[in-house]
């Protein structure tokens, strides 16, 4: 009787156990781990597939990924490798962060806007350097007289 008892109560304790690691996580933890995969989702959709799709991303296990995204699914998204080409699929509740390297479209058009000012502010200096060229550089010396 003492054997069978203390085997029950053995593998009682060893059943436990095993849900141990489900215990620490609470409802609260669960929940900011699910709005963090939405908000990851939406990210990786707005950034899109493609080779100038380039993010660095951190999973929870601290595995870092740093590629472009080549796929895009509603469960994860496949990343490959910027120098080997190498395929990393990644489920969206795994990822800890995510960084996109790509500039947007309001990012672009103020690059544009100040490259375009630049230009004109170099052509408006150049041009009032020529005009500059037509005085002469020294004083103005006025002879009345020939010279012998």
């Amino acid at each position: 009787m003492k054997k069978f008892l203390s085997l029950t109560l053995c593998a009682l304790l060893l059943h436990v156990c095993g849900f141990a690691g489900l215990a620490k996580e609470s409802p609260l933890e669960r929940a900011k781990k699910a709005q963090l995969a939405s908000e990851v989702k939406a990210g990786i959709a707005s950034l899109g597939a493609g080779k100038s799709s380039v993010v660095r991303v951190v999973l929870n296990d601290k595995t870092k990924y740093h590629g472009y995204i080549t796929e895009i699914s509603d469960e994860g998204f496949v990343i490959a490798d910027a120098r080997t080409g190498a395929k990393a699929p990644i489920a969206y509740p795994e990822v800890k962060g995510i960084r996109g390297n790509n500039l947007s479209t309001g990012a672009k058009v103020g690059i544009g806007v100040a490259v375009v000012a630049a230009v004109v502010i170099i052509a408006a200096i150049v041009a009032s350097r020529d005009d500059d060229d037509e005085r002469p550089n020294g004083p103005i010396i006025c002879v009345t007289s020939p010279c012998p």
